[in-house]
């Protein structure tokens, strides 16, 4: 199976035409690099969450979403990553791509115009409808949950 691309409407906030639009770095990446539109340099100290934005608004086609997930080189190398992640962008969202750094590392980390400070993921999404029922068909794991398997 080949790879499926779908159309999605990107526009650049006003003064943000010098930051690059989100791209894929590899062929086989699945997110794209988001970037900090800031002005000038953000401090963001250990425990601190600050909201950040990417200067683009997006308009993802209906029966898709966009998902904004952390990067794991600045999780790994400086403890930062982002809260309520994956953030999710619904279709009919249209405002500018904001998201939420928290810096969980032990030393200040400093967000600078152009750096890469998440990732973008557009996913097909599926819908359902609420079938009520009196009960449940059985299952091998039935309600084992929370480390029912072992640590």
């Amino acid at each position: 199976m080949g790879e499926q691309y779908v159309k999605v409407r990107v526009m650049r906030e006003p003064g943000m035409e010098d930051l690059p639009l989100p791209t894929y770095k590899t062929k086989g990446s699945v997110g794209m690099d988001l970037h900090a539109a800031v002005e000038k340099e953000v401090v963001i100290s250990p425990g601190e969450r600050r909201l950040i934005p990417t200067g683009i608004r997006v308009a993802i086609p209906e029966g898709y979403e966009g998902q904004v997930r952390p990067r794991s080189g600045l999780a790994i190398n400086y403890g930062v990553g982002l809260l309520n992640s994956p953030g999710t962008i619904d279709s009919d969202y249209r405002g500018e791509i904001r998201v939420v750094v928290v810096n969980l590392g032990e030393q200040p980390f400093v967000i600078k115009r152009g750096d890469r400070i998440a990732q973008l993921v557009i996913s097909p999404v599926i819908k359902i409808e609420w079938e009520e029922v009196n009960e449940l068909p059985h299952s091998e794991r039935g309600e084992g949950g929370f480390g029912h398997t072992g640590i």
